[in-house]
């Protein structure tokens, strides 16, 4: 997996620079942006890692930022930073999507802490992520009969009550069963009928 890393995007040199020693210090990996639109142009938003922005830059905002990065579904968790900072504009931040909002001059460990909770955050949606493109590939292994048993057992049909609609024999029905459930790696019927929630063949 690749190192995560802190994109400052901040209009202020002096602050680019201020929060990439901190943050260097710290032992995170740095990449530092203008604007933000400058970083949406050079940086690969699919990158790992987590965005330290300014609300306020010529162009693009801090909130637009978050937005726009929304709109690419990209994983990214933003950390605002601002120095007119008001409740109002907090809440816009956090509305839009945004992991934290701290005011300048920024505190170490509250940037750090925001930084490491949005890291984790991502990294645990990226594990989902993965997960869920798995049970895609399980579900894509199953046979045209299997994802016919698989959609009626889901349904709490009996093996019984499967033979006589599918036109087979209970014990083939058995067959398909046990097929199904190891392909998936169900353990029980209630693992199943999870597993196809997840893949939207059921509403919860």
């Amino acid at each position: 997996m690749a190192t995560p890393v802190v994109f400052i995007i901040d209009d202020q040199e002096s602050i680019r620079h201020a929060l990439g020693e901190m943050l260097d210090v710290f032992g995170y990996k740095v990449e530092t942006y203008e604007t933000a639109d400058a970083f949406l142009r050079e940086c690969d938003p699919s990158r790992a890692g987590c965005v330290v922005a300014d609300v306020r830059m010529p162009g693009m905002s801090g909130i637009e930022l978050v937005e726009e990065l929304t709109r690419r579904q990209s994983a990214l968790p933003v950390v605002l930073i601002s120095g007119h900072a008001d409740v109002p504009m907090a809440v816009a931040a956090i509305k839009a999507g945004a992991e934290d909002f701290i005011e300048k001059p920024v505190d170490d460990v509250q940037l750090v802490a925001a930084i490491n909770r949005g890291l984790a955050r991502a990294f645990e949606r990226q594990i989902q992520q993965q997960s869920l493109q798995e049970l895609h590939a399980q579900f894509e292994r199953l046979t045209q009969r299997e994802r016919e048993v698989f959609d009626l057992v889901i349904q709490g049909y009996t093996s019984h009550a499967i033979a006589a609609r599918l036109a087979l024999s209970t014990r083939t029905v058995e067959s398909y069963r046990v097929q199904v459930m190891e392909k998936m790696r169900a353990e029980s019927v209630a693992a199943l009928v999870r597993q196809a929630i997840r893949l939207g063949h059921l509403t919860a």
